[in-house]
């Protein structure tokens, strides 16, 4: 019974896995208490342990070798293909959550040509919980480059890439990060003691049915402030609507698209003069086009807008962005194009902001190899002006929840360091940031049981425009925080990053030499 004993594994220890090298190979799993159960590396060791009085078992054996794939049996469960190599936990908020399909303007050549089915990643499933320290991740699975490229962290795929290179070996990601969440989400709630704010913020949370009534007041007041937006937005309700081409906009005022400047004397369409305007935006311009363009598929560009838009190509509604972040990337059908005047109208959304055309990105209608500027001037009609959209609770920015969700389940998995991208939400709290890195990197330590693992703290890339030099001040300051915590803790290692920021983008795009200036400060 005991080499065939049923028994439940966590999610991580799959197929596919890559196991850290020159390690002690560590499982653990669930079984009926007292139950035994027989680890068995085919055509390798094996060891018999038994399940505690709570089911749960562990089981250490010596550290398989490189350069081959291995099947481990558990019980009556098999973990195929396993691969052993250079094992690496990716953390933080958006800018290493962000995937490869987002750094293609730059690297798309160079991603779709690679295939390697040695580097693989395991995404832990974004979820928080308030109550405790889970021992599980939901349903996921060890994927590889040749399986899912465009889904990997674009600084994880580029930091393993370059590993890979220099070691010749695999390369496993443990990926657990979560955009715009602060430091304090991802450490455990024991470890925040000394940060009495902290454990507050999670309490006033804590009570389950007290979060769900948020959230239904959110939803009735987010469904209340659209509902009164459409209702009051003429463009969508005029006999002609204001995205046909063949509405009359030669009313309306003429704005630049990227400074927002009006041609009447007024400042910008975005403001009355003192505050932005929240709600509907109407933007149009009339483009001409060549014959060789006309009835062709098409791309249009439209780089990033604050906050939200609906982009119509003559007419012919194209694609949607629900926030600012995003580069506005959608596809003309074939046959929308024509030959001489071709109308684009966007239809901007500001919630609580100020609208605008981010400078400094691409702008334009793409045919192949042919393309059409958008930039200049366009003609603009407020649609429906709006109070400031309703507030919103994050959950998953609240203190320890992604920790008890998304660390604890993982943090004892052998790895040969983690690779922390995050501060950005932290920056208007840099004062404190220093003392929660540092608890944090304890925290993982400890609770890995691996006191020395190497963090590597991936510094704030530069941001913000040159004129803002208040804020680019604070980003400073918050960079000298992070390279404090570097040189004040053991084993943890700043990575230069401030030199390949974009002014206009939170989210850089060169991820690549950023991940190869991880993998030298990995292998030395």
């Amino acid at each position: 019974m005991s080499a065939h004993a049923e028994v439940r594994l966590p999610q991580i220890y799959s197929d596919g896995m890559v196991v850290q090298r020159d390690r002690p190979l560590h499982l653990r799993g669930y079984a009926d208490p007292g139950e035994e159960i027989t680890i068995k590396i085919i055509k390798g060791n094996k060891t018999t342990v038994k399940a505690d009085a709570d089911g749960r078992w562990t089981a250490s054996l010596p550290a398989l070798k490189t350069g081959r794939t291995y099947t481990i049996e558990a019980g009556d469960k098999t973990i195929t293909n396993v691969a052993v190599g250079d094992v690496l936990l990716c953390s933080g908020q958006s800018n290493m959550e962000l995937p490869v399909r987002r750094v293609t303007d730059m690297f798309a050549d160079e991603i779709a040509s690679y295939r390697n089915s040695d580097i693989r990643h395991f995404i832990v499933p974004k979820e928080f919980d308030f109550a405790s320290e889970r021992d599980d991740v939901s349903p996921s699975t060890w994927k590889s480059v040749d399986e899912d490229a465009m889904n990997f962290s674009a600084l994880a795929y580029f930091t393993a890439k370059a590993l890979h290179e220099k070691t010749g070996l695999p390369v496993g990601i443990v990926n657990a990060s979560w955009g715009g969440t602060p430091v304090e989400a991802w450490i455990s709630e024991a470890n925040l003691s000394s940060f009495p704010r902290a454990i507050n913020e999670k309490l006033i949370y804590s009570d389950d049915s007290y979060r769900d009534h948020i959230k239904r007041l959110e939803s009735e007041n987010y469904s209340r402030w659209n509902a009164a937006m459409w209702a009051g937005d003429p463009g969508l309700h005029s006999e002609v609507k204001w995205y046909a081409p063949e509405f009359d906009d030669s009313s309306w005022i003429e704005t630049d698209l990227i400074s927002g400047t009006l041609n009447d004397g007024t400042d910008r369409w975005s403001n009355d003069g003192l505050n932005p305007v929240n709600g509907s935006h109407w933007l149009r311009k009339n483009v001409e086009l060549p014959a060789s363009m006309a009835g062709k598929p098409g791309v249009i560009r439209l780089g990033c807008i604050v906050d939200a838009d609906s982009v119509y190509v003559n007419g012919t509604f194209v694609g949607t962005t629900s926030y600012q972040y995003p580069p506005r990337i959608y596809n003309i059908p074939e046959g929308v194009l024509r030959e001489g005047t071709n109308n684009v109208t966007v239809r901007v959304i500001s919630q609580n902001g100020n609208p605008h055309f981010v400078a400094e990105k691409p702008y334009k209608i793409i045919v192949g190899n042919e393309s059409i500027n958008l930039e200049g001037k366009w003609r603009y009609h407020l649609g429906a002006p709006m109070p400031q959209g309703p507030a919103m609770e994050f959950y998953c920015y609240k203190p320890a929840v992604l920790y008890n969700a998304m660390i604890s389940p993982v943090i004892d998995y052998p790895v040969a360091g983690t690779v922390w991208y995050q501060g950005e939400s932290n920056v208007s709290r840099r004062n404190e940031y220093g003392a929660l890195l540092k608890t944090m990197i304890s925290n993982w330590r400890d609770a890995s049981g691996d006191n020395d693992m190497p963090f590597y703290i991936v510094e704030l890339a530069d941001f913000l425009h040159p004129s803002d030099h208040e804020g680019r001040a604070a980003w400073a300051e918050m960079r000298s925080v992070q390279a404090k915590v570097a040189d004040e803790t053991p084993n943890t290692t700043i990575i230069r990053n401030s030199d390949l920021g974009e002014w206009n983008d939170i989210h850089p795009l060169d991820k690549k030499t950023l991940g190869r200036r991880v993998a030298d400060a990995i292998i030395k």
